[in-house]
């Protein structure tokens, strides 16, 4: 399962595992207490994207917000 997004769901609800792992099995990145093969893919999916952001850390706000030799 992915567990950034299991970290967020379990964040927006606190005390409801019930909803956690119900969203995950509804949107197909797990099987019972199984991950599945999309789970696997988003995970890797989040792991390549987030290990940019850490390189240009204003990758995200736009070109408005970086100085101008800075945005590449």
């Amino acid at each position: 399962m992915p567990k950034f997004l299991e970290d967020k769901l379990k964040r927006e609800y606190p005390n409801n595992p019930a909803a956690v792992y119900g969203t995950l099995n509804n949107l197909g990145y797990m099987r019972g207490n199984k991950e599945t093969q999309a789970g696997k893919a988003a995970q890797a999916k989040h792991g390549r994207d987030m290990s940019h952001a850490s390189v240009h850390p204003g990758r995200n706000l736009g070109a408005k917000y970086i100085h101008p030799k800075k945005s590449r």
